[in-house]
């Protein structure tokens, strides 16, 4: 049965998701939103029947095989799987997506590198290479040579080198494994050097190149490990080419079982902008954070009348309608599997104050080699106009809630963010009268925010505008700088956020019915977003308890998905989740003590 004890390899171009096994259970080429030749994850079966044949999946299993360990090679997205068969055999299986400086430029081509050694015994390998275009719906065509085998579709070809037995591959035939093997897949191009020569070049550049991106990676003293394998996962979920970053490298892994809440997240939205911003900002990774600024202002300069779209593809395409793939069951049957989101085509007016905050940096941080100025600011202005047309107007809210509108709080408090920011940024550039401006305007949102945001028979700001209903958005109301933490406010709002939404150690988002009934697993971000409420609030030792709780959840290589069930444990959701990964991030860097404290 399909889980997520799932590791990732990647090279900010194409990813891959690898089981405990070693088999690859998702991947998609020629970018990581692309076809998905790799969709066995979203083909299975409902418990308790039996798995499906392993069609849409590139599995390297022994013979008798009855265990496995997995580990990622320190500082690295290599990934390690060590495999064991009754009878002694060990083999050791090395997953990688080539990536590293070469000509002036980075290397990252669309190619998966599986590198297979015999580590004790002479134990018996047994490869399936089932590719299949469309998401499964086409079949290949397989042509072969001497040391390849093609698979061929109209779009597009995936060639798979290797020094393995070619018949072997292709038969699904056992054969022993008493040399080291290496199996190449990737665009139709053949090798400049032998196989073994290449994959050993290519594996010793990736690892060297992570390692050396870690190093220059800014990190707390506490939580180094959990620290660093985010901070590279966040990396891998970079298309760099265009600086985006997608939500999660997969699509329709529900929210929880059966819930239809099957969604598409192979997208770049811009609400998460200002927390990705805040977490690479903290790890050091200018240049990935420039990329991604440049992606977001390409945006802003697309956008008509200033009106943005919540989300966009990874190359800013606004075509990302939803459609169904009707011949794919779903993470363990349960489907629909999606791709596009309709999510694009929301009014969601959050979106203003998450781009203007992000952008925030620019015009502060001096290491950018692109820091903004007077037109990126004019820029910004259009979106801060539109901020205050719409702050007061009902919309689809930071839950994309798809038949229910309403003026939701947090919408408003980004709106007032844009206008607080943008006030800060005139002042900063030496725009005294826009300053008075935007300071003006945002007082004036905030007062009314207050007023109409603010439930006093509860003694709590609530989710919508004369509501009396919480969500978890409302844990955000410091981080943006809408209140002080010192606000009794903000703390009859936090405390009255975890007494209606808090499950053991996680936080649903909100509690209440929406399109799809009540939600019945925990989004893993609002723990996140509790822990760092709890440290402004001064209660740093039971936020960092609660961190080391959350921490324990995590998939045994320390990855995290969207959602939990907080009674089991288990992971559900789109995976790996980027929100996620930089709510781990911003928490271990807000609670760690510092380096001059730790000796």
């Amino acid at each position: 049965m399909n889980s997520l004890d799932l590791g990732v390899i990647g090279n900010c171009n194409i990813a891959a998701l690898v089981d405990s096994r070693a088999t690859i259970v998702w991947g998609c080429f020629p970018r990581l939103d692309g076809d998905a030749v790799f969709h066995g994850l979203l083909n299975g079966s409902r418990p308790p029947s039996p798995a499906p044949p392993g069609d849409g999946a590139f599995s390297i299993e022994l013979v008798d095989q009855f265990h496995s360990e997995q580990a990622y090679l320190p500082n690295s997205a290599i990934l390690c799987t060590t495999l064991h068969d009754h009878h002694g055999g060990t083999a050791e299986v090395m997953d990688f997506a080539p990536r590293f400086a070469l000509y002036e430029r980075m290397y990252r081509p669309p190619m998966i590198v599986r590198r297979i050694r015999p580590v004790q015994g002479r134990p018996r390998m047994l490869v399936r290479l089932r590719p299949g275009f469309e998401s499964g719906g086409l079949a290949p065509q397989i042509t072969r040579g001497s040391n390849h085998l093609r698979y061929v579709s109209p779009a597009q070809t995936l060639r798979l080198t290797t020094n393995a037995p070619v018949s072997y591959v292709i038969e699904e035939r056992p054969f022993a494994l008493d040399r080291p093997m290496d199996m190449l897949l990737g665009s139709d191009e053949s090798l400049q050097a032998g196989v073994e020569t290449t994959a050993r070049d290519l594996f010793e550049r990736t690892l060297d190149h992570w390692r050396s991106w870690v190093r220059s990676l800014s990190i707390p003293f506490e939580w180094q490990d959990a620290v660093i394998r985010a901070a590279i996962t966040l990396k891998l979920c970079n298309f760099e080419e265009t600086g985006a970053i997608v939500a999660a490298l997969t699509t329709s892994i529900p929210e929880a079982p059966d819930s239809q809440r099957n969604w598409d997240y192979r997208l770049c939205w811009l609400r998460d902008a200002y927390f990705v911003i805040h977490a690479l900002n903290r790890l050091g990774v200018t240049r990935t954070m420039e990329d991604y600024l440049r992606f977001i202002n390409d945006a802003v300069e697309d956008a008509t009348g200033g009106e943005l779209r919540p989300v966009y593809g990874i190359t800013r395409d606004s075509s990302i309608d939803e459609t169904l793939i009707p011949h794919l069951a779903g993470y363990r049957g349960f489907g629909p599997v999606r791709v596009g989101n309709q999510a694009h085509l929301q009014v969601q007016n959050d979106v203003y104050g998450s781009v203007v905050l992000a952008s925030t940096h620019a015009f502060f941080d001096r290491r950018l080699t692109q820091p903004g100025n007077a037109p990126q600011f004019e820029q910004l202005e259009r979106l801060g106009h539109r901020a205050v047309a719409v702050f007061d107007k009902p919309d689809a809210g930071p839950w994309e809630l798809r038949t229910i509108a309403s003026v939701h709080t947090f919408s408003a408090v980004m709106c007032w963010a844009a206008c607080d920011r943008l006030a800060k940024i005139a002042r900063h550039i030496g725009l005294s009268d826009r300053a008075t401006y935007w300071r003006r305007e945002a007082d004036r949102l905030h007062t009314i925010i207050c007023e109409r945001a603010w439930n006093p028979d509860l003694g709590s700001f609530v989710s919508t505008f004369g509501g009396d209903a919480m969500d978890a958005t409302l844990l955000l109301l410091h981080e943006v700088d809408f209140l002080n933490a010192g606000d009794p406010r903000f703390a009859a709002t936090v405390n009255a956020v975890a007494d209606n939404l808090r499950t053991g150690d996680f936080l649903f988002r909100y509690v209440g019915e929406d399109d799809f009934g009540r939600p019945a697993t925990a989004f893993i971000i609002c723990v996140f977003w509790y822990i760092d409420a709890l440290a402004a609030l001064g209660r740093r030792d039971e936020a960092r308890e609660l961190f080391e709780n959350v921490l324990a959840r995590r998939n045994a290589l320390g990855l995290l998905s969207e959602d939990i069930d907080p009674s089991s444990g288990e992971l559900w959701g789109n995976f790996p989740q980027t929100y996620s990964m930089v709510g781990l991030i911003n928490c271990a860097m807000r609670l760690s003590r510092t380096w001059e404290e730790a000796f």
